[in-house]
């Protein structure tokens, strides 16, 4: 079964955010290797370390992991159950896909409500409206600004100063800001959506069949197989 992802069918907006994804996934599995890679050395050849290399590795990974959520769609490497859906014909595992494609757009959206509420008082914007759909605004109130939390354990980069005016009224940040921390809620539910979208929109004109990996997994499996036969 052929990928349903192809790099030369990307233009304008998909190539970009397909080169930036791909390009902050490499960074920050750089970044956490070494992180870690200092950490090992320090402890056993000086008995020391990085005391917030845990952290910076944890909250790295959390980046990761929501980065290679969305990438996994826009590649359709995300495991799926097609053995209900295969008992049908093409057009009518065609309408089905499309409603699975409609649902993980509400659920991107309802997604990006929460990932929003959960970051915005950390950047000192107001949240949204609304139980379950974004209704409006908040009404700002200092009060409810959180722009001057930090992190525990990582300490302050010097080109992120520019946010101590912006949002916590010049007051210098001893630790890295929650707000960089928890950027990617709202940043990473929106690649989400958009590769929600694009999902839909290859199923609805007829590039792609599924949303899913389906049988490819198998093929995979099948590969290394081989290549294990030959060794």
């Amino acid at each position: 079964m052929a990928s349903n992802y192809n790099k030369a069918e990307l233009t304008g907006v998909g190539r970009w955010v397909n080169e930036f994804e791909e390009t902050a996934i490499a960074l920050i599995l750089g970044a956490m290797l070494v992180i870690t890679f200092i950490n090992v050395v320090l402890r056993f050849a000086f008995n020391s370390g990085l005391i917030w290399g845990l952290d910076a590795v944890a909250n790295l990974f959390a980046w990761l992991v929501i980065f290679g959520a969305s990438y996994a769609i826009k590649t359709t490497s995300h495991l799926g159950v097609d053995a209900v859906t295969n008992l049908f014909s093409s057009p009518i595992r065609r309408v089905l896909a499309l409603i699975a494609g409609a649902l993980c757009i509400l659920f991107a959206v309802l997604l990006m409500k929460g990932a929003w509420d959960a970051w915005a008082n950390f950047a000192n914007l107001p949240q949204t409206t609304g139980r379950w759909f974004p209704t409006g605004f908040e009404e700002m109130r200092r009060s409810s600004f959180r722009g001057y939390l930090t992190d525990n354990g990582i300490p302050m980069v010097e080109w992120l100063r520019w946010l101590e005016p912006l949002i916590n009224y010049d007051e210098s940040y001893e630790k890295f800001p929650m707000v960089v921390l928890r950027f990617i809620l709202p940043f990473g539910v929106a690649l989400i959506l958009f590769r929600f979208i694009q999902a839909f929109v290859r199923v609805w004109t007829g590039v792609s069949t599924s949303l899913i990996v389906s049988h490819e997994a198998e093929d995979d499996v099948e590969n290394v197989r081989h290549v294990n036969a030959g060794d």
